[in-house]
């Protein structure tokens, strides 16, 4: 079938990471694109014709999240190093770190007003920071499992999250409490998220599912299985009337929520697609997978009634709000096994702009109070991890040679190193590395704690077994 006018259209791919690209953010203004890649960097991209990328030089391990902050003028970023960073999404690049949690970090999230951010982390653990102070609030303990992604709502309200002990959960950022669970017994969610007036959420299926859930009726809307391998990646358009959706199987798929089907099929990706991502005005989408290309999408679909359709949702972001005819509701559950005839979109990388695909790139090298010479020296990530690393680490996907030029940054850090030391007096540079010191041993202790209440919930769901089996065996002899 033939591409419509409105017909998504590739406009532009942008080459610069080393390998698989993890993460695509929009910035709110429409302007910018940025990206994280498991070859530790992030880029950020300039959507107009020849303007050059920065490469953001300071995690040292696979950067698995990034996400723009409400207002554009910050860039949070999760990695498998443990740590969160906030970036100035500037020329300079300065960055602070947090030293997160105790395992890899998956995932980050700003709540609409930019005040908060929400982290998840194979530590089992989700937590909320406090954007304006830069400091820890709470933690959210209650998987069993890897968290693998935990997003706020639209009012800041409520938290879903999803792990890979096959459960999704919602939670109240009030009374920090776990309100609400949904469970699957087939496979584990990769990816979820909130639509945008706040009352549905939509998971990513390891088990080639798409779910959207009513969580005002606790109620499972649509259940879409239109892809041939696990989904890990959805976003809404801002309508909340389309999601896109980005599988293993190496395409993006476009549904329509109101008809309950699937519209398009858009292959352009060489290999599993991870990330993929509308922007604020849904004019835009980006994708990115294991080809370590950024796809950058056009549609006009909805333009013209997304404004008024978000004006209309902003005034109905409460969790107990009726519903409403814009609303994915009262749609009664039904699996959608793509029958209908869909439009394919195969652009084979036919892009009208080649030129500009590959800009000069700039490296920036993050300076903040924690970063040393030392954190610079990063190595590549370990090839024994989880399953699906093995498409992040094809060797066809990683430039040779790159080694070199992260030895040579590490000599020129320690060079700048060096310089700003020398106008600092001593005095202040030995308190600052006593203070740090201090901070360190703070930080190892609770990570401590926390990996000892970890254990002590484990044993304790083992003890609770035990004695469920004991009372079981006990009821049937009597």
């Amino acid at each position: 079938m033939a591409s419509a006018p409105e017909d998504p259209v590739l406009e532009r791919y942008f080459k610069g990471h080393k390998a698989a690209v993890t993460s695509v953010s929009f910035n709110p203004n429409g302007k910018q694109l940025a990206t994280a890649s498991w070859d530790t960097f992030l880029m950020l991209w300039n959507l107009k014709p020849q303007a050059r990328a920065y490469r953001y030089v300071g995690h040292k391990d696979v950067v698995t999240s990034v996400q723009f902050s409400p207002q554009g003028n910050l860039l949070a970023s999760a990695s498998r190093d443990r740590t969160v960073r906030l970036w100035i999404p500037d020329k300079k690049g300065k960055s602070s770190e947090f030293k997160a949690h105790t395992a890899p970090v998956r995932s980050v999230d700003f709540s609409s007003d930019g005040q908060y951010l929400v982290t998840a982390s194979e530590d089992k653990s989700i937590k909320v920071w406090n954007m304006h102070r830069q400091r820890f609030l709470y933690s959210l303990y209650r998987h069993t499992h890897w968290v693998r992604c935990a997003k706020f709502s639209p009012d800041g309200r409520l938290i879903v999250s999803c792990s890979e002990d096959k459960t999704v959960k919602i939670w109240d950022t009030t009374n920090k409490q776990c309100v609400n669970n949904f469970s699957d017994s087939v496979g584990f969610a990769n990816f979820v998220d909130f639509n945008p007036n706040g009352t549905c959420i939509a998971s990513a299926g390891s088990d080639h599912t798409v779910k959207i859930w009513d969580i005002r009726v606790n109620k499972l809307l649509q259940h879409y299985q239109v892809h041939n391998c696990g989904v890990n990646c959805v976003s809404f358009h801002p309508s909340g009337n389309y999601l896109i959706t980005a599988s293993s199987d190496g395409t993006l798929k476009i549904l329509d929520l109101l008809e309950g089907r699937l519209i398009y099929t858009l292959q352009g990706h060489t290999g599993p697609v991870f990330t993929v991502s509308f922007s604020k005005g849904g004019e835009m989408f980006a994708s990115g997978g294991a080809d370590a290309q950024v796809l950058l999408w056009k549609t006009n679909f909805d333009e013209l009634h997304s404004k008024d359709l978000n004006k209309r949702n902003l005034k109905r972001l409460h969790f107990d709000s009726q519903p409403h005819l814009l609303d994915i509701y009262p749609r009664t559950p039904h699996p959608h096994e793509g029958k209908v005839e869909t439009v394919e979109i195969n652009p084979k990388l036919d892009v009208i702009d080649l030129q500009s695909s590959s800009p000069p790139v700039v490296d920036i090298l993050s300076f903040d109070s924690t970063t040393t010479t030392d954190t610079i020296d990063r190595t590549q990530p370990d090839k024994n991890g989880e399953d699906i690393s093995a498409y992040f680490m094809n060797p066809s996907l990683v430039q040779p040679g790159c080694s070199p030029a992260v030895r040579k940054k590490t000599e020129d850090v320690s060079d700048l190193l060096s310089d700003s030391q020398r106008s600092v007096p001593l005095a202040v540079t030995d308190a600052l590395e006593h203070i740090m010191e201090q901070l360190n041993v703070l930080t190892q202790t609770v990570s401590i704690l926390e990996q000892r209440l970890t254990l002590t919930e484990d044993k304790l769901k083992d003890c609770l077994e035990n004695q469920q089996k004991i009372f079981g065996t006990i009821h049937q002899k009597s």
